[in-house]
């Protein structure tokens, strides 16, 4: 029970120091910058079929490699422009 009591008053000691005047600064945040998007140009011609699939899924879209590939480059530049829409 002693314990819970020191603690308690370790807790309580910075709501204290504020009744009392007494003020501490707080410690400065870290504010850490994103660095902008690349825009990088991609060359589906030179890619496969895997290759293209595994594109895909980075930007967020599932590709079927049953289909052509004509028919997932399609596809896949109608999904970043509709991603760059957005």
């Amino acid at each position: 029970m002693i314990n819970n009591v020191s603690n308690s008053r370790k807790i309580m000691s910075r709501f204290g120091d504020l009744l009392k005047g007494e003020t501490t600064t707080p410690e400065p945040t870290v504010v850490i910058e994103t660095p902008e998007p690349v825009e990088v140009k991609v060359d589906f011609g030179v890619m496969s079929k895997d290759e293209l699939e595994d594109y895909g899924r980075t930007i967020g879209i599932e590709l079927d490699r049953r289909l052509s590939k004509g028919k997932l480059v399609k596809q896949l530049e109608d999904h970043i422009q509709y991603i760059e829409s957005v």
